[in-house]
């Protein structure tokens, strides 16, 4: 088993796969102004199981074409498209991110949350330009630095998990630079991180232990996932995500 088979068996029973809320995903289609839009063409890039693309189901007028890597995620995700009474809103694709099938300006709103860092946030943002429409929308939430200095010890970790880590300031300034126009910004709160997703990964420790009679890979796989949540609660006033806006 891989790393990524290991990540993606531990997540797909979870209610999302990263920071984030049901309350700041309706915040961030506040700001942009498009509930009342009709027609939308809208991708949902590493979608996940589909905790915020349920909510761009119900609260905007198009289609969504939610994307992932992962065909176990995506089946988990039309279960609760069928359940919500949304699947006829829903197409799900199969796709690594960084190899889109789609044709140039084929979307209104490009959404991304907690996933751009599997590219990276400059080339994600630059890469999924092109199927944008001129004045199209695109939203994506991505780790960033909350302040200009932080302790050593979390600078290392963080440069050593994702280098692209920067502050909220730089990632508007990459986004200005690759041809975007920021509409705004905000931070996700506290408890998108810990009611929300930390604390129901907790809870499904022990039980993946188990399920692997605690082979040692996994055991190590868990220690990394427990060392994320104590370098959060120990330096959360230095970092979290931003949710960043713009237009094209």
């Amino acid at each position: 088993m891989t790393l990524f088979d290991l990540l993606i068996d531990f997540h797909k029973e979870a209610p999302r796969q990263g920071p984030g809320s049901p309350e700041e995903t309706r915040k961030a289609i506040y700001l942009l102004g498009i509930e009342n839009q009709t027609n939308l063409a809208i991708a949902d890039i590493g979608c996940g199981t589909g905790a915020q693309t349920m909510i761009l189901a119900t609260q905007l007028q198009g289609q969504i074409t939610a994307v992932d890597l992962s065909p176990i995620f995506l089946d988990e995700l039309n279960q609760r498209a069928h359940k919500n009474g949304v699947a006829h809103k829903i197409q799900t694709l199969a796709c690594a991110m960084n190899d889109l099938p789609f044709q140039e300006e084929k979307f209104d709103l490009i959404w991304s949350e907690g996933a751009a860092y599997n590219m990276g946030f400059q080339d994600a943002i630059r890469y999924w330009k092109q199927f944008l429409k001129k004045g199209g929308f695109i939203a994506v939430s991505e780790i960033s630095w909350l302040t200009h200095s932080r302790p050593e010890a979390l600078t290392q970790y963080w440069n050593n998990a994702y280098p692209e880590i920067d502050t909220v300031s730089n990632k508007i300034r990459v986004l200005e630079e690759n041809e975007y126009t920021p509409i705004g910004h905000f931070i996700l709160p506290e408890y998108c991180w810990t009611e929300h997703y930390y604390q129901p990964m907790i809870s499904r420790f022990d039980t993946f232990l188990e399920k692997y009679d605690h082979a040692p890979f996994v055991v190590d796989f868990v220690q990394s996932e427990k060392e994320e949540i104590i370098q959060y609660n120990q330096y959360k006033e230095y970092f979290g995500y931003g949710f960043y806006l713009a237009t094209k």
